[in-house]
C-alpha cells in the first residue's frame, strides 16, 4: 500500500475512539450507550489489528498478516460487498440487526472465527467443544462458544437461529430447521448437540451430508426428506460440552475433523 498509510489510519482510529469515549460519558439513553459501546469495541479491536500490522511491517495484500483479518471489500464485477478472510469470501448478508451489542473480541476469537468461515467456504459445518463456564482462562470454550459463532455471523450480517438441543429431539424436528435453514440462507448453532441420542444424530448426519453434496453441486433445489427445497448457502455449527453426564459420543459420520 502507500507508505505511511497504516500509520495514518492508526491515528483516524485513535482520533476516533477518543471521540466516541468523550462521547460515552455523556448522559445518553439506553439505545444510544448500546449503539456507542457497540463503536467502541469493534473500533478497540480494529485499533489492535492496525497496531499489529504496522508492527509486522505488513506492506503487500497477499501478506497472511493481512489476509487472515475479515475484511470487508466492495466488489464491482457483483456491484454487492464482499467479506473476505483469508482465501474466503461470503457475500455481506445485509440481515437488520437493530442495535445490539458485540462481543469482545480477543485472538483467540479471530482464530476461531478463521476456522468457521473456512469451513463454511468447504461447505462443512463446524464444532466449538468445551467444558461449560469454569473461569475466565475458559472464555471462549464456555460461555464463548455459542457467542463467538452468533458475533461472526453479526459481523457478516447473516441471521443465526440458537437452537437448544436436549434428548427430546427427534431427525423430524430437525429436517424442518435444515428446510428453514436452506431456503433462507440463515445460520444456525445448534447449542448442546451432543445431549441429542445417538440414533437421531445418525440421522441427522445423513440429512446434513445431502445438504452438503447439493451445495458441492451447486444446486439451486433439492429433493430433501420428501420434498423439494430451495438450497441457498447456510451454515450449521454446533456446539459442545464433553464428559458431562447425559452426553452423546458423535458418530464416525459426523467426524470430519478435529473439534476446535
Amino acid at each position: 500500500g502507500l507508505a505511511g498509510g497504516l500509520e495514518k489510519w492508526h491515528k483516524t482510529i485513535v482520533a476516533q475512539l477518543g471521540g466516541l469515549t468523550r462521547l460515552i460519558r455523556s448522559p445518553l439513553t439506553k439505545l444510544q450507550r448500546c449503539i456507542v459501546t457497540s463503536l467502541v469495541t469493534t473500533d478497540v479491536h480494529a485499533r489492535d489489528i492496525v497496531e499489529e500490522l504496522i508492527q509486522l511491517k505488513v506492506h503487500a495484500t497477499h501478506d497472511f498478516n493481512w489476509k487472515k483479518q475479515l475484511r470487508y471489500m466492495w466488489d464491482v464485477d457483483l456491484d454487492d460487498t464482499l467479506i473476505q478472510q483469508s482465501n474466503v469470501s461470503i457475500r455481506y448478508g445485509y440481515e437488520y440487526m437493530g442495535a445490539c451489542s458485540r462481543l469482545v473480541i480477543t485472538p483467540l476469537t479471530d482464530r476461531c472465527w478463521m476456522t468457521i468461515t473456512g469451513a463454511f467456504d468447504l461447505k462443512l459445518g463446524a464444532s466449538p467443544s468445551g467444558p461449560a463456564g469454569t473461569g475466565n482462562e475458559y472464555l471462549l470454550l464456555s460461555l464463548g462458544k455459542t457467542e463467538t459463532s452468533k458475533d461472526l455471523a453479526k459481523a457478516l450480517a447473516i441471521q443465526c437461529i440458537v437452537f437448544n438441543c436436549s434428548d427430546q429431539i427427534d431427525y423430524k424436528m430437525m429436517a424442518k430447521l435444515f428446510c428453514g435453514l436452506s431456503q433462507c440462507g440463515c445460520w444456525t448453532c445448534l447449542d448442546e448437540f451432543n445431549r441429542i441420542d445417538i440414533e437421531v444424530l445418525s440421522v441427522i448426519a445423513q440429512q446434513l451430508m445431502i445438504l452438503r453434496q447439493g451445495r458441492l453441486a451447486g444446486t439451486t433445489e433439492l429433493c430433501f426428506e420428501g420434498r423439494t427445497i430451495l438450497l441457498q448457502d447456510h451454515h450449521v455449527i454446533v456446539t459442545m460440552n464433553p464428559g458431562y453426564a447425559g452426553r452423546t459420543e458423535l458418530p464416525d459420520n459426523l467426524k470430519v475433523g478435529p473439534s476446535l
